[in-house]
C-alpha cells in the first residue's frame, strides 16, 4: 500500500511543476462550467477572477513596448471569452433555478449599484445604461478594432517580403550582422503572426457581444415564464426579480468583457509605437508649447460667455497655460543642451584632427580677387559654381579619380582680376582675367590678325587675345577660339587637377574607393586587404595617374594587385610598387591603348633601337628602374626623339612610344626630363585587337654618323 501511494505521489510531482498541465486543467474546468452547475460561491469567486484577468490584460497592454511583445495576446483572447461566456451560462442557469432566492453576491451588488431600486424609473434607468454598454461595445469599440486587426493583417502581409528583401539588402552593405539579421527576421516573423491571428481573435469578441444580448433576452423571458408559472409570482414581482439580476449578471459579465475588447483596440491601433502607451502620449503631447497656450485662451474667453461655468473654465485655462509654459521652459534648455553637445562635440573632433589655432588646408581650393566675385553670384546667373561640380563628375568618370570638394573664396591679397589654384595650400596655377571681355586663342592655323590686348592662355599656354563683345563675331568668323572667363578658370582647373591627379589621391579618398566597392565584391576587397596596405595601393595608382592611365576600372586593378602582391616583395616589410604598377598597366593594356588609338582601333607608335634600348638596359642602377648614363648620352637620346616626333605633332597624330616591357619604367623616366607628355607603352600592352603603325625609329647613334 505505501508503495503504490509513493508512485502515486512521485507521478504527481512532475504534473505540480509542469505550467501546461495547469492551463490545460484550467481550459477544461471554463468548459465544465457550461454544463455542470456551479455553487453561487464559486460563481462568485470565478467571476472576481475574471475581473482581475480582464484588469491585467489591458494594463498589460497600457504598459507593453512592442506589440510582438504581447504575442500570447490572441490565444488569451479566445480563453477569456470563453471562459465569460462559461460565466454567462452558469450565472443564467442559477438565476433561471432560483429566481427571487438566488443569492449571488457579485450579480446582486451590481444590480443593486446600477438599478438602485427596485421601482419602474430605477429599472428603466439600468436597464437603458446596460443597453448603452453594449452598444458602445459592439458598434464602437469592437467593430473598430476588428476593422483594425484586418487592415494590419493584410498590409503586413503584404508587406513581407519587401521587409525581408530589406533585411537581405542591409546584410549585403555589412549594416546588420548575421546575428541582427536572424532577429530581425525572427521580429518580422512574430510580426506577421500576430497580425494574422489577431485578425480572427476579434471575432471572438464580437461574439461574446452577441451572445450577451440574446443571453438578456433569454433571461428575462425566461425568467418571467419560470417565475409566474412555477413559482407562482405576479407579473410585476416576476418582472422586476427577473431584470434586476439580468441587468446585474450582464454588467458583471459585459463589464470584462468590455475591458478585454478595449485592450484589443489599444493593442492593434499602437503598431508603429515603440514605447509604452504613457511614455507615447507623454512624449507627442509634449512636443509643442503653443497648443496649450492657445487652448487656454480659448477656454478663458469661453468662460465669460453667459451660463458657461466660469469657476471650471478659468482653472481649466490656466492649468493648460502653465502646462504649455512648463514644456517651453523645457524646450529651450533642451536645445541649449543639444547645442552645447554639438559645440562640445565639435570642439573633440576639431582637437583630435586639427592643431590647434591652424587650419586645415583644403584639398584643392580657387581664390578669385574681388572683381572676380560676379562670376559665383547665382543670383546674377553666374555659373561657374556648377561648372566646377561637372568638372569634378567627368574627372571621376574620366579618370576615376573621385576629386574631393573645391573650396572657393575671395583672396584680397590677390589682384582684383587675378585669380589662383591650389592644391593642399601651394599655388599651383595662377592668371588675371578680364571680366566682360573674351578670350581669342590662335590655335596655330590662322593668319588674319584681329585688334585686341596680347596674352597668353592660362590652361594651355597658347598666344591668345582679349577682345570685346564687339569683336567677338569677327574673331568667330576668323577661326579663333572664343572663350569666356567662366570657361578659361574652368579649362584651367580642369587640366591642372588632370596633370597633378596623382597629388590630389590621398589615402583618405583610397579608402572611399575600397569601401564603395566592399558591397558587390567582398571577396577581392577581403583579399585585397590581407595583401596590401592603403598607403602601397595609393601609390599604385598614383604611378598610374602620373602617366594620366584612368584608376576608374578598380576591379580589374585590385585583382590584379592580389595576384602579383605575393612576388613583388622587395623586403619582408615592403613591395615593389613600381612592378605592381606595370602588371596593373598590362591587365589595363586595351584601355591604354584605345585611349590613343583611332577610330579604327590603329595606334601610331615610334620605336626605340635595339640596340638602345639593350644600352638602356644594362644601365640600370640601385633598385633596378634608374639609368646611370652621362648627360651628353642622355641629351643626346631625348633630341633625337624630339627630332622623329615633332614631325608627327604637325600632323595632329597621337603618337605614343614603344618599347619592351624590360625597359618601359627606364624608358619613361628618361622621357620624364624632357618631354613628359609623351605616353609611352610597353609590347606587353598590347591586345589582338589593336592595330600598331610605326611611324618611325629612335636611333640617335645612326644620325650622328
Amino acid at each position: 500500500m505505501a508503495d503504490s501511494r509513493s508512485i502515486f505521489k512521485s507521478a504527481l510531482i512532475p504534473l505540480g511543476n509542469k505550467k501546461d498541465v495547469w492551463v490545460a486543467a484550467g481550459v477544461i474546468v471554463v468548459i465544465a462550467m457550461m454544463i455542470i452547475p456551479l455553487p453561487t460561491v464559486l460563481l462568485d469567486t470565478f467571476q472576481s477572477f475574471n475581473f482581475m484577468l480582464s484588469l491585467l490584460v489591458i494594463l498589460l497592454v497600457l504598459f507593453v513596448r512592442h506589440t510582438t511583445d504581447f504575442t500570447v495576446f490572441p490565444t488569451l483572447l479566445l480563453i477569456s471569452t470563453l471562459f465569460s461566456i462559461g460565466l454567462n451560462i452558469a450565472s443564467t442557469r442559477l438565476i433561471l433555478l432560483h429566481g427571487s432566492a438566488f443569492d449571488g453576491k457579485l450579480i446582486k451588488a451590481f444590480s443593486s449599484f446600477v438599478v438602485g431600486t427596485k421601482e419602474a424609473k430605477g429599472l428603466v434607468i439600468g436597464f437603458i445604461i446596460f443597453i448603452i454598454l453594449i452598444a458602445v461595445q459592439y458598434i464602437v469599440i469592437t467593430k473598430g478594432a476588428t476593422r483594425v486587426a484586418e487592415v494590419a493583417a493584410r498590409f503586413t502581409l503584404d508587406g513581407m517580403v519587401q521587409k525581408q528583401m530589406s533585411i537581405d539588402a542591409e546584410i549585403a552593405s555589412g549594416a546588420l550582422t548575421e546575428d541582427e539579421a536572424m532577429q530581425k527576421r525572427r521580429r518580422l516573423q512574430k510580426e506577421v503572426d500576430f497580425y494574422s491571428a489577431m485578425d480572427g481573435a476579434t471575432k471572438f469578441v464580437s461574439g461574446n457581444v452577441k451572445i450577451g444580448i440574446l443571453t438578456i433576452l433569454v433571461d428575462i423571458i425566461g425568467g418571467m415564464i419560470i417565475g409566474m408559472v412555477y413559482h407562482g409570482e405576479p407579473f410585476n414581482i416576476a418582472l422586476v426579480n427577473y431584470v434586476t439580476l439580468t441587468i446585474g449578471d450582464g454588467l458583471v459579465t459585459q463589464f470584462p468583457s468590455l475591458l478585454i475588447a478595449t485592450a484589443t483596440g489599444i493593442i492593434v491601433t499602437r503598431s508603429v509605437s515603440d514605447g509604452s502607451f504613457a511614455s507615447d502620449v507623454t512624449n507627442q503631447f509634449s512636443q509643442d508649447s503653443k497648443i496649450y497656450i492657445i487652448a487656454a485662451v480659448f477656454l478663458f474667453l469661453l468662460s465669460f460667455l453667459p451660463g458657461f461655468p466660469w469657476y471650471v473654465l478659468i482653472p481649466m485655462a490656466a492649468l493648460s497655460g502653465l502646462t504649455g509654459y512648463s514644456i517651453s521652459r523645457k524646450k529651450v534648455a533642451a536645445d541649449a543642451a543639444e547645442k552645447a553637445e554639438k559645440r562640445d562635440e565639435k570642439q573633440k573632433e576639431e582637437s583630435a584632427f586639427e592643431i590647434p589655432g591652424i587650419e586645415p588646408l583644403d584639398p584643392l581650393s580657387l581664390e578669385l580677387g574681388y572683381g572676380l566675385l560676379p562670376l559665383v553670384d547665382k543670383e546674377k546667373g553666374a555659373d561657374l559654381l556648377e561648372r566646377i561640380t561637372m568638372i569634378r563628375r567627368e574627372t571621376a568618370a574620366e579618370l576615376g579619380l573621385i576629386v574631393p570638394k573645391i573650396r572657393v573664396r575671395d583672396n584680397m591679397k590677390l589682384d582684383p582680376s587675378e585669380y589662383c589654384l591650389k592644391i593642399k595650400g601651394v599655388e599651383i596655377g595662377r592668371a588675371k582675367i578680364r571680366l566682360n571681355h573674351y578670350l581669342a586663342i590662335n590655335q596655330g592655323s590662322i593668319d588674319e590678325p584681329i585688334s585686341g590686348e596680347k596674352t597668353t592662355d592660362p590652361a594651355f599656354g597658347l598666344p591668345a587675345l582679349w577682345i570685346s563683345e564687339k569683336d567677338r563675331e569677327k574673331a568667330e568668323q576668323a577661326g579663333y577660339l572664343i572663350v569666356d572667363p567662366p570657361s578659361i578658370i574652368a579649362t584651367h582647373l580642369t587640366g591642372i587637377i588632370k596633370k597633378h591627379s596623382s597629388e590630389i589621391l590621398g589615402r583618405q579618398e583610397v579608402r572611399a574607393i575600397i569601401d564603395s566597392l566592399a558591397g558587390k565584391y567582398p571577396t577581392i576587397i577581403e583579399e585585397i586587404r590581407n595583401a596590401l596596405s592603403i598607403g602601397e595601393i595609393q601609390k599604385v595608382l598614383q604611378n598610374l595617374l602620373k602617366e594620366q592611365v584612368s584608376i576608374r576600372n578598380m576591379v580589374v586593378i585590385l585583382e590584379t594587385l592580389t595576384d602579383f602582391s605575393s612576388v613583388s616583395k622587395v623586403s619582408e616589410a615592403s613591395k615593389d610598387i613600381t612592378y605592381l604598377t606595370e602588371k596593373v598597366r598590362q591587365a589595363l593594356g586595351r584601355q591604354i591603348c584605345l585611349q590613343y588609338a583611332d577610330e579604327e582601333k590603329k595606334l601610331n607608335v615610334v620605336t626605340i633601337n635595339s640596340a638602345l634600348e639593350i644600352k638602356i638596359n644594362e644601365s640600370r642602377v640601385g633598385d633596378g628602374y634608374s639609368v646611370d648614363l652621362d648627360r651628353e648620352y642622355l641629351s643626346s637620346f631625348l633630341n633625337a626623339a624630339s627630332n622623329l616626333l615633332i614631325d608627327f605633332k604637325d600632323l595632329k597624330k597621337n603618337v605614343v612610344v614603344l618599347t619592351s616591357e624590360t625597359v618601359r619604367v627606364l624608358v619613361r623616366k628618361i622621357f620624364e626630363r624632357g618631354y613628359p607628355g609623351i605616353a609611352i607603352i610597353s609590347m606587353k600592352e598590347l591586345t589582338e585587337d589593336i592595330r600598331i603603325e610605326i611611324l618611325g625609329e629612335i636611333n640617335f647613334e645612326m644620325q650622328n654618323t
